[in-house]
């Protein structure tokens, strides 16, 4: 990766309005002892996507000459204060996190400031928390495309669930938002709201067994990823209802591809994690430089406004699979076709 690369994907991130970065990509540093240490502290790896984001962005990194420490929580808020405890003794020069849950961590933070070490907030936003940066996908925009393939497909006066992620995930809210504004004027019911604690795919198989008796009157069901999606259809399968209830969900995991050409998923939203990942890495080395990111683009974080860079998401059906995943090499034709070699192209 060279410095031509990180140019034309800052250009590509002004077309499509990813927070209008205007710095240009740091300068490769060659001697490892004056490596830029970058902590990095992820929620789990138990969710297919988040071990893609860490191979992305430790990628890039190491080639923008920053060498990345990365820590797994394992899904425990306490662990995440840990390591931040941990990055700010070591005195690495830039914390990026994936917050499990914001509260826990502001006295971290604020001690990460007084050590002038910059705070980036990943994917997930720090409420409160003032961080040096947010970058993420348009959350917003995730839960209006979930909504308008539901308000698309269904017919008028269907039931839907909302089966989404815990409540101490900023960005359960904003997809939410975004769901809910889609179906506000259409006369699609959401007949209840079901939040699952920790992203535990399992209690959504649990919530699923629990109003197993209602299911046939259910024509839709939003999911906060493609892990909730799958235990959801599970669910459906042993009723003999998947392929019948409208499904959607976020993250085009392989699985979650899998299910949506073999007809009981209906649709996923895709994340182009590397650009968030490389983007992300290279704004940790700017900052951890001591130089500026110049971002228009801002969010409030409940208290501050901070800077905000925010990548596009897509809708994927069966229509655009080949065209969206395949094409751009985000999953192989192969694997996505697995179970049903008889519909490859």
């Amino acid at each position: 990766m060279n410095r031509r690369f990180f140019a034309v994907l800052i250009v590509f991130c002004l077309s499509v309005g990813c927070g209008k970065v205007e710095t240009t990509a740091p300068e490769p540093v060659d001697k490892e002892d004056d490596a830029i240490q970058i902590g990095m502290i992820f929620d789990t790896f138990v969710v297919e996507r988040w071990q893609n984001d860490r191979d992305i962005f430790v990628s890039h990194a190491k080639e923008l000459g920053a060498q990345v420490d990365v820590q797994n929580a394992n899904g425990d808020a306490q662990s995440q204060v840990d390591h931040m405890e941990y990055f700010i003794k070591k005195g690495v020069d830039v914390i990026v996190i994936v917050p499990i849950e914001s509260k826990a961590l502001l006295e971290s933070i604020k001690k990460a400031k007084e050590a002038n070490i910059p705070v980036i907030s990943y994917d997930r936003l720090v409420v409160n928390g003032e961080t040096d940066l947010y970058i993420s996908f348009d959350n917003e925009k995730v839960g209006n495309l979930m909504g308008e393939m539901i308000r698309k497909e269904l017919n008028a006066f269907s039931s839907v669930y909302m089966i989404s992620g815990p409540k101490s995930d900023n960005n359960v809210s904003m997809v939410n938002l975004g769901f809910q504004n889609q179906l506000e004027n259409s006369t699609i019911h959401i007949r209840d709201i079901f939040y699952t604690e920790g992203w535990k795919s399992e209690f959504a198989y649990d919530y699923m067994q629990e109003q197993k008796e209602e299911l046939t009157q259910i024509q839709g069901i939003m999911c906060g990823n493609d892990s909730i999606a799958g235990q959801v259809i599970r669910a459906l399968s042993e009723q003999q209802l998947a392929g019948t209830v409208f499904v959607v969900g976020q993250d085009a995991d392989l699985d979650a591809c899998q299910r949506i050409v073999e007809g009981t998923q209906s649709m996923t939203v895709y994340k182009p994690y590397e650009e968030l990942a490389s983007i992300a890495a290279e704004a940790a080395v700017t900052l951890a430089k001591g130089e500026e990111l110049q971002i228009e683009d801002t969010i409030m974080d409940g208290t501050y406004h901070i800077p905000y860079i925010k990548i596009e998401p897509i809708a994927v059906t069966v229509d655009n699979m080949n065209e969206i995943i395949i094409d751009s090499g985000f999953h192989l034709k192969e694997d996505v076709y697995l179970n049903r070699p008889d519909l490859m192209p």
